[in-house]
C-alpha cells in the first residue's frame, strides 16, 4: 500500500522553485531562444518579409542553401568514452592572431536594413566574444565605424573588385589604414545571382513601397520607426542607391576579374589575405601555390551559382590536397555549434556564420548578436564534451563520419552509368 500524508508545504518548496518573472520583453524572447532555428523565428516575426527573405533566401531554387545545411545534418560523430573534459579550449589561433572560438562573423551587405544597429551590433558583439568581425564592401557601416565598434578586436574587410577598380584600390587602403588584418579576397560574384525571393518582393535600396509591403509592415512598427528614426543607409562602396539588389550587384561587380587583380590587391594590402569563394581542389593548390595566406571553402551562402557544391563536402579532399600547414575556412549552412565542431574535425581551421548572426540581429540588436554567439558557444562546448576532447587540436577525422545523400554519377567510354 502506498502510504499518503498531507502535503507539506516546506517539503513542497523545496521541489518546486518559481521563477522570477521578466519584464523585460527582448530578454525574456532572446532567452526562450534555445537554437539558432528559434532566433530565426523571432526574428521572421519581427521583420518585414522583403528584409526577412533577403537574409534568409538564396540563388534560383535556393537548392545549394537546402544542401549545404543537409550536409551537416548528414553527420555521425564517434564520441570516445572515458576520456574526462571537464573543461574545454575552445580557442584557435587563425591568420596571425587570436580567437576565442573557431569562428568568426561573416560579411553581409544591406545589414542596417535587416535591423538598425546593423554592423555596429555584429562588431561589438564580436569584440566581447573575442572573434573576428568581416565588413563587408556593401556593409552599411563605414569601415572607420567599424573600427570605432571594435576598437581593439580583430576586424576583418571583404572586399569585391569593382568596374571602377579606384574604388576597390581605396577601400583596401581605408581598411589598411584603419587596422584591419585581413582582406577576404571574394571571386564567387562576378555578376549577381538570380534571388528570386528579392525579385518577388521588389526588394530594394531604398525599399519601394507597395500595398503588399505597407500590409506586412502594419504588424512590424518597431521596425518601421527604426527605419525611419536612425540614419540613412550608408554603403561602405557604392556612392549611389536605388534599383533592386541585383542591380546594384550588377553595377559594382565586374566579370572580367583574374589574378591579375589579386596581384595588384596584394601590392596595396600589407596585412594577411585569403580568397573567399574557393569551390574545387584545383583552385585551392593554384591559390596556395599564389602566396596566399589562406581559403574561405564557400559557394556564398547558395547566393550566388545555385547547385554549386557543397563546401562541407568538398573540405576533407581540400584539405588532404593543400596539407596541414594552408588555412583553410569555411562557411555556408552553419546552424549549430556542432557544425562547426566537424568542420574543425574534418580540416577546418576556422569557419564562417552569416544568416545565423544576422538572425540574432534581427531578433534583438546587438543582445539578438550576443545570444547567437552564447548559443553556438555552449553547442561548441557541449559538443566537445560528449565527443572526448579537451582542446579543438585534439579534433581527428575519426570523430565524423559524413553521412551521403547525394552520389556523384560517373560515366564509362561507352556512356554506361556506374553508380
Amino acid at each position: 500500500m502506498v502510504q499518503r500524508q498531507v502535503p507539506n508545504p516546506a517539503e513542497l518548496l523545496d521541489l518546486m522553485k518559481f521563477k522570477k518573472p521578466e519584464f523585460n520583453g527582448k530578454k525574456r524572447r532572446l532567452d526562450a531562444a534555445l537554437t539558432i532555428d528559434d532566433l530565426r523565428t523571432i526574428a521572421k516575426r519581427r521583420t518585414p518579409k522583403a528584409a526577412f527573405d533577403y537574409t534568409d533566401g538564396a540563388a534560383e531554387g535556393e537548392l545549394s542553401l537546402t544542401r549545404a545545411r543537409q550536409a551537416f545534418q548528414d553527420v555521425e560523430f564517434h564520441p570516445g568514452i572515458l576520456r574526462p573534459a571537464p573543461a574545454v579550449d575552445t580557442s584557435v589561433d587563425i591568420l596571425g592572431g587570436p580567437s576565442a572560438l573557431p569562428f568568426g562573423i561573416a560579411p553581409t551587405g544591406f545589414t542596417r536594413l535587416m535591423q538598425t544597429e546593423g554592423e555596429v551590433a555584429g562588431a561589438g558583439a564580436a569584440a566581447a566574444a573575442g572573434i573576428p568581425f568581416t565588413l563587408s564592401t556593401l556593409g552599411t557601416t563605414s569601415i572607420e565605424g567599424v573600427k570605432a565598434a571594435n576598437p581593439n578586436g580583430r576586424n576583418w574587410f571583404q572586399l569585391y573588385v569593382m568596374r571602377d577598380r579606384e574604388i576597390s584600390y581605396e577601400l583596401t587602403r581605408r581598411a589598411a589604414a584603419a587596422g584591419f588584418d585581413t582582406l577576404q579576397f571574394t571571386v564567387d560574384t562576378p555578376v549577381a545571382g538570380a534571388r528570386l525571393r528579392d525579385k518577388r518582393n521588389g526588394f530594394s535600396i531604398p525599399p519601394q513601397l507597395t500595398l503588399g509591403t505597407i500590409i506586412n509592415a502594419i504588424p512590424r512598427p518597431w521596425w518601421w520607426y527604426d527605419f525611419l528614426t536612425t540614419p540613412k543607409l550608408e554603403f561602405a562602396s557604392l556612392s549611389t542607391t536605388g534599383g533592386t539588389v541585383g542591380e546594384l550587384l550588377d553595377a559594382a561587380m565586374d566579370p572580367t576579374i583574374s589574378y591579375d587583380d589579386l596581384a595588384v590587391i596584394r601590392d596595396i594590402w600589407p596585412g594577411k589575405i585569403v580568397i573567399k569563394g574557393v569551390q574545387n581542389v584545383e583552385d585551392s593548390l593554384r591559390l596556395r601555390d599564389a602566396g596566399v595566406d589562406g581559403i574561405v571553402l564557400s559557394n556564398h551562402g547558395g547566393r550566388q551559382l545555385d547547385r554549386a557544391p557543397i563546401p562541407f563536402h568538398l573540405l576533407p579532399e581540400v584539405r588532404k590536397a593543400v596539407g596541414d600547414d594552408f588555412t583553410v575556412m569555411i562557411d555556408t549552412g552553419i546552424m549549430n555549434g556542432a557544425d562547426i565542431v566537424a568542420a574543425v574535425a574534418l580540416g577546418a581551421d576556422f569557419t564562417l556564420i552569416g544568416r545565423a548572426y544576422l538572425y540574432g540581429l534581427m531578433a534583438g540588436g546587438r543582445a539578438g548578436v550576443d545570444r547567437t554567439i552564447e548559443i553556438l558557444r555552449s553547442e561548441i562546448e557541449r559538443t566537445m564534451r560528449l565527443l572526448g576532447v579537451a582542446s579543438l587540436a585534439e579534433l581527428e577525422p575519426s570523430h565524423v563520419t559524413q553521412l551521403t545523400r547525394l552520389v556523384p554519377v560517373t560515366r564509362t567510354a561507352s556512356d554506361a552509368v556506374v553508380r
